[in-house]
């Protein structure tokens, strides 16, 4: 997997489907991204490769604590093949809230599962981290291809790119809404970013890193935080402010779409598709 287009389509695990991610593919969308994984066999992954063509697919993460590194390697490797070149692997270490019993030293515990990957040889270009702290960038510039931040915005890319030099792949999630009802967006937006992200640390500090206080942060959000997270508009609207990103650093935006009451989501990515005039495919 040489190079990837500017933008991807990063969904949940449940909402994938393998017609779905042919839908997608076939709207231009340069990587399909899983939002997370437990399941060490990654078979929503295979499902998804075997109903396309030629876009790539990746986890955004494996988490550390809830999968076996040996039994991913070797998924890895199955997936690769049967259908070579197309599967990015993302790691993470997740929430201290959702792993409590486990969770100590993220950094040591990255750098040990990946430890195991390189042990079965699987390409440290084909893997990314989810980062979002500095320890985590700079962990993600030297151990794997580059980042794959979540809830993010241009100013954290823009850290994100300082950070970890010109040559590290960096791919930032980005939530849209196309709506240009302001209030209509946010009550779409706001329960998301709401539960679980502003009851977890690690995100409540990097928001307050980019300039968010915590007023902004309480009740779900101030209209200001849901704005900068969630960006809503037309198509037009959200393709320009989506294209901040690549203006400060980025190599590929990760595009949640939230889809409005009534409204199919492959029809609220095809719309978005055709306003960032995407192409397709992997290069």
């Amino acid at each position: 997997m040489e190079k990837v287009t500017t933008f991807g389509a990063w969904q949940v695990e449940r909402a994938w489907t393998p017609e779905l991610a042919a839908e997608l593919e076939a709207a231009g969308y340069g990587i399909l991204w899983i939002g997370g994984s437990r399941d060490s066999h990654l078979r929503v992954a295979e499902e998804m490769l075997t109903a396309t063509e030629a876009v790539a697919v990746a986890i955004g993460i494996v988490n550390v604590w809830s999968t076996d590194a040996d039994v991913v390697a070797r998924s890895f490797h199955r997936l690769e093949e049967r259908i070579p070149g197309r599967f990015l692997l993302g790691v993470g270490a997740g929430h201290r809230e959702s792993f409590r019993d486990r969770y100590a030293k993220p950094c040591t515990a990255v750098n040990q599962y990946l430890d195991l990957l390189d042990a079965h040889h699987v390409p440290v270009d084909r893997r990314v981290l989810a980062g979002l702290g500095d320890r985590m960038l700079l962990l993600a510039a030297t151990r794997a291809r580059g980042a794959h931040p979540y809830l993010t915005t241009p100013a954290h890319t823009a850290h994100a790119r300082d950070l970890m030099g010109a040559d590290a792949f960096l791919a930032a999630e980005h939530k849209v809404v196309l709506s240009a009802d302001p209030e209509s967006a946010r009550s779409i937006g706001r329960p998301v970013v709401d539960e679980p992200y502003l009851h977890r640390q690690d995100y409540l500090n990097s928001l307050k890193a980019l300039g968010y206080s915590d007023q902004d942060m309480a009740d779900g959000g101030s209209d200001r935080l849901i704005d900068d997270l969630v960006l809503h508009g037309s198509g037009a609207d959200v393709a320009t402010r989506l294209a901040e990103h690549h203006a400060r650093g980025a190599d590929h935006v990760a595009v949640q779409v939230l889809s409005r009451p009534g409204r199919a989501l492959i029809d609220e990515y095809r719309e978005l598709g055709r306003a960032l005039e995407l192409t397709g495919g992997v290069a």
